[in-house]
């Protein structure tokens, strides 16, 4: 196909898909997994009778971004392709839409609602599709909607009820499921081979040549010590303290150190305690508890500002029921002009905005052509670290254009897709040179090649570092990890370096494994998975079963009152849980 030329890596791990059988692709981050998957399906509507292309994405943006970019400019002259999301009208008709075409770009939702769908519109077969492009694929586990479309296959293929479609899944990391050891590592990689029905190939031949055309980026730990004094943070745990000693915390109970993720995980069960106990006092205080302890992670991580103007707007927006409202209340009125002086001293910011801005300013100029991603956890962190670029009169001396981008959905803090598009489009052309982003840019978006990419605050697996760090794709780019000295993020990013190395020793080892020993154990994994499946299914339906839809109350948080019953809530296109009590509003 001299249209169409693979790098000779590429050509290497195609090659069992191209004979037909079912393999996952493991390349790195901008290794071309995608184009590798529009040549097998190219060469398979070539060489099939009756072929039928279905690809499956895990997030609504790369539907249009798989189309438009990969499969329609190769496919588009020869053959008839069409884009599916939740949000194109296609879905109402998905078992047509399926029938009239030669290759369909969808979400996994859509098909497995397809697949579970009884009307003729709307139902399509596995038997209807020839090839099953999976993208991203190490998702394919637990209750995952990849691993739901992938629980029917196994199903019908240990039933041997046929015909089944190819299997081709692409990822840059399996990942090794949390496990430290080598042998769990392989436990996890083959419960995705047989997840996926499929066997797991790399190059082997061509190694030195992926490695020249996708360059790993020179990683830099950007290390800060310790703020000496925390008076903010300091006030804000004295006012956390108070707050424990008015609400009377339960004898069985013990709160974690405050300003940690941990306490916040104490403090939602105890909220969730106080609601089913109907103990208002204690769900208040724990709602409570956890914006203080939200402000202290973002005085640990962002300015100090930022740490007081999120309880600022938590408290604008409060309302008093009860005396334990008053109290609260009160309590965060009486400092709220203490918090705000203390905000203010310089002498007491975080060294680790400091320690970001020089890490930016090395790379950035107004004379150099840059790009980088600084990745930060939440929506409302980017947002703030946004504020601090626009307002930082160094960064925008050195050409600094930045722009948020987060994930998709409703809400206030969220983006539209066509919002997250207009900015990846500014991105690549140019007008904008830094995107501040949480993890919705580390898997599977097209974002040009970065020159810089720096971790700030973040705590992830493996596998997230993986397509964080394959982001930096440009020569001689940097990967920089923005820490404090001795603290989590640092342990945790070497952590994942030894995890991913475990990954490669593990996919090597069933890699070596013979081709009878593989099936011999995907087959016993894919029994034992079809086993649990319909344990849980029933328990699922037991559960269900225990309490009619009227006997369920549904209580507004905030005051306890009733406000809907089970029975007002309905599922709308297998997707939706839907309050359809007029009401309700």
């Amino acid at each position: 196909m001299a249209d169409f030329a693979l790098y000779t890596y590429q050509e290497e791990v195609v090659q069992r898909a191209l004979r037909g059988e079912n393999i996952i692709i493991w390349l790195p981050t901008g290794g071309g997994k995608t184009r590798a998957a529009v040549y097998v399906a190219k060469r398979h509507l070539e060489t099939t009778q009756k072929a039928k292309v279905v690809v499956l994405v895990n997030k609504v943006h790369l539907v249009e971004q798989h189309y438009n970019k990969e499969f329609m400019p190769h496919l588009g002259s020869k053959y008839d392709l069409v884009a599916v999301s939740g949000v194109s009208e296609e879905k109402d008709f998905f078992g047509k839409v399926v029938q009239d075409s030669d290759v369909v770009i969808c979400t996994a939702q859509i098909l497995y609602n397809a697949l579970t769908n009884k009307e003729e519109s709307k139902h399509v077969e596995l038997s209807d599709i020839t090839l099953l492009i999976i993208d991203e694929c190490h998702h394919t586990n637990k209750d995952s909607v990849y691993n739901k479309v992938m629980g029917c296959y196994v199903e019908k293929k240990l039933k041997g009820e046929g015909p089944l479609p190819q299997i081709l899944g692409l990822t840059a990391s399996p990942g090794t499921g949390g496990a430290k050891i080598l042998d769990k590592a392989v436990d996890h990689v083959l419960q995705i081979c047989a997840n996926l029905d499929s066997a797991i190939v790399s190059t082997k031949l061509y190694a030195p040549e992926l490695k020249e055309k996708v360059p790993r980026p020179i990683k830099t730990f950007d290390i800060v010590e310790k703020r000496p004094e925390d008076p903010f943070g300091d006030h804000l745990k004295w006012m956390m303290q108070l707050i424990h000693d008015y609400m009377n915390l339960p004898p069985d109970f013990r709160l974690r150190e405050c300003g940690t993720q941990e306490y916040e995980a104490d403090v939602v069960i105890l909220e969730q305690r106080g609601v089913r106990e109907d103990n208002r006092l204690l769900a208040q205080c724990a709602l409570h508890l956890r914006q203080y302890n939200d402000a202290l992670l973002i005085n640990d991580t962002l300015r100090m500002m930022d740490a007081y103007h999120s309880l600022y707007e938590f408290y604008a927006t409060t309302t008093e029921i009860d005396g334990t409202d008053l109290f609260l209340t009160g309590l965060y009125y009486e400092n709220e002009v203490e918090l705000r002086r203390l905000a203010g001293i310089a002498l007491y910011e975080n060294p680790k905005m400091s320690k970001l801005e020089s890490t930016l300013l090395k790379q950035f100029d107004p004379s150099v052509k840059s790009r980088g991603i600084l990745f930060s956890k939440t929506r409302k962190s980017t947002r703030c670290l946004h504020d601090w670029v626009l307002n930082n009169k160094d960064l925008q001396k050195a050409g600094i254009k930045a722009a948020v981008l987060t994930g998709a959905g409703n809400g206030i803090s969220y983006m539209t897709q066509s919002e997250q598009a207009d900015t990846i489009r500014n991105f690549r052309k140019g007008t904008l040179n830094l995107l501040i982003s949480t993890s919705v840019a580390e898997e599977g978006l097209d974002i040009p090649e970065c020159n810089l990419v720096v971790r700030y605050g973040l705590l992830t697996n493996e596998i997230a570092q993986q397509q964080a760090s394959g982001r930096a794709r440009a020569r001689d780019s940097q990967y920089s990890v923005v820490a404090q000295k001795g603290g989590r993020e640092v342990r945790r990013e070497l952590i994942n370096e030894h995890l991913e190395e475990l990954t490669g020793k593990a996919i090597a080892k069933i890699q070596d494994m013979s081709l009878h020993e593989f099936r011999r154990k995907i087959t016993q994994l894919q029994t034992e998975a079809v086993c649990c499946r319909k344990i849980a299914e029933s328990r699922k339906i037991q559960r269900r079963s225990r309490n009619a839809a009227d006997s369920i109350s549904l209580l507004c948080r905030n005051c306890f009152k009733h406000v809907a019953s089970g029975s007002d809530i309905k599922l709308v296109d297998g997707v939706h849980y839907v309050n359809v009590n007029p009401d309700f509003k």
